[in-house]
C-alpha cells in the first residue's frame, strides 16, 4: 500500500498494510533544520510567511516516514484576527495582550473571514499540497473553542483557569456569546483550510480537560456538537482533547471521526469506551522519547498490542513533542511502528 493512503484510510476505519504515525508538533524545536530558520525569523513572521511555513511542514516529511503532515502554524493566530494583541515570547510563550473578562469585552470582538484575516495560512495549505505531491496527506487544524476562549480570558496559559471559570460560573451568558463567537470562527476557519487544500482537520482542545465532566456537559459540549456537524465531511476530523480521560465518552459524542487521547489512559480501555464505530489516535507519552529505544520500543509495542491491529488506529503521541527530543529516537519510533503492526 502506497505511504500516502495509511494515513487517510485508518481515520475511516478501512484496512492499511501498516499501522500510520505522524507526531504532533512534528515541525518544531527538537529539528536542527527548525533552529536555523528561527535564528533568522520571529514564530510569527515563521507563521505569517507561506514560504517559510511551507519549508517548516516539509521537514519532518524530508527526514522520517511519517505518515502525514500537518501545516505549520499556531492555534492563537484567529485570536489576532478577532482584535486581541498576541506576541510570543521564548521564555513565556504566548501573550494575549488584551484579555476578555466582561461580556462588553466579548461583544467587541471582531468576525473573522478567513480568506482575508488567515490568508496566508491558506496559502501555505496550497503551497504545501503541491510541493508533497501526494507523498502524505495534508492536515490543517484549529484551537477548539474552550482552549481558544481560555487563552482569551486568562491572556495566557494557566494553572487554574481561574479567569475563564469566573467568567463560566458567573456571567455564563457572557462566556457562552464568546463560545458562539468562537465556534463561528472555527468553522469558517476549518471549512476554508479544506477548500485550501487540507485532507483532514485536526481540533485541539488542549486545556479542556481542565473541566469536570458537569462544566463540559454545559459549557462545551453544545458548541463542539454544532462546530463538528458544521463542517465540510469530504475529510476525516480528529478530535483530540487534553486530559480529559475522565469524560472521553462525553468528548466523542460530541463529535469527531477520530477521538485523540493522551497518554493518561490506556489505549484500548479510551477505545471500549469510545466505542470502535470510532477511530482513534494516540497514545504514547513523548516524554518516553528521552529514555532508552528499549523502553521507548516496549512502550511503544504495548500500545500496538493494545490497538491489536483493529482497523482505525492512528499511532501518535498524547502530546506534541518536546523541544530537546533526540532526533534518533523519533526515527526509531517511527520506523518500529511500521515494522511491528506490519499486517500478514
Amino acid at each position: 500500500m502506497p505511504r500516502h493512503d495509511r494515513f487517510l484510510r485508518a481515520c475511516r476505519r478501512q484496512d492499511v498494510d501498516c499501522t500510520p504515525v505522524w507526531i504532533m508538533r512534528q515541525a518544531g524545536r527538537y529539528l536542527k533544520e527548525y533552529q536555523d530558520i528561527r535564528k533568522a525569523h520571529s514564530f510569527l513572521d515563521m507563521c505569517k510567511t507561506p514560504e517559510l511555513a511551507v519549508e517548516v511542514t516539509l521537514q519532518p516529511i524530508r527526514r522520517f516516514e511519517l505518515d502525514a503532515a500537518i501545516i505549520f502554524s499556531d492555534i492563537l493566530l484567529p485570536l489576532e484576527s478577532m482584535g486581541i494583541g498576541l506576541e510570543f515570547s521564548d521564555g513565556e510563550g504566548p501573550v494575549l495582550l488584551n484579555p476578555l473578562r466582561t461580556r462588553e469585552d466579548v461583544k467587541k470582538m471582531k468576525g473573522v473571514d478567513p480568506e482575508k484575516d488567515l490568508g496566508y495560512v491558506l496559502q501555505a495549505l496550497e503551497m504545501t499540497r503541491n510541493e508533497l505531491n501526494g507523498i502524505v496527506p495534508l492536515i490543517g487544524f484549529a484551537g477548539a473553542p474552550f482552549t481558544l476562549a481560555s487563552y482569551a480570558i486568562e491572556g495566557g496559559g494557566s494553572k487554574n483557569y481561574l479567569n475563564t471559570k469566573a467568567m463560566m460560573y458567573s456571567e455564563p451568558a457572557a462566556f457562552h456569546l464568546l463560545m458562539e463567537k468562537l465556534t463561528d470562527m472555527v468553522i469558517s476557519y476549518l471549512n476554508a483550510q479544506i477548500k485550501h487544500g487540507a485532507q483532514a482537520v485536526q481540533v485541539f482542545d488542549s486545556w479542556v480537560g481542565t473541566l469536570s465532566l458537569t462544566d463540559y456537559r454545559e459549557f462545551v459540549a453544545p458548541h463542539m456538537k454544532r462546530l463538528f456537524a458544521a463542517l465540510d465531511p469530504a475529510v476525516p476530523h480528529i478530535h483530540f482533547a487534553v486530559g480529559a480521560s475522565h469524560m472521553v465518552e462525553l468528548v466523542s459524542s460530541a463529535g469527531g471521526d477520530v477521538i485523540g487521547i493522551d497518554w493518561r489512559t490506556p489505549l484500548d480501555e479510551a477505545w471500549n469506551k469510545i466505542g470502535h464505530d470510532k477511530a482513534i489516535q494516540g497514545n504514547l507519552d513523548p516524554a518516553l522519547l528521552f529514555g532508552s529505544q528499549e523502553h521507548l520500543g516496549a512502550s511503544t509495542e504495548d500500545i500496538l498490542e493494545q490497538a491489536a491491529n483493529r482497523d482505525g488506529h492512528v499511532f501518535n503521541l498524547g502530546h506534541g513533542v518536546f523541544p530537546g527530543t533526540p532526533v534518533e529516537n523519533v526515527s526509531f519510533l517511527v520506523d518500529l511502528v511500521h515494522s511491528k503492526s506490519r499486517r500478514s
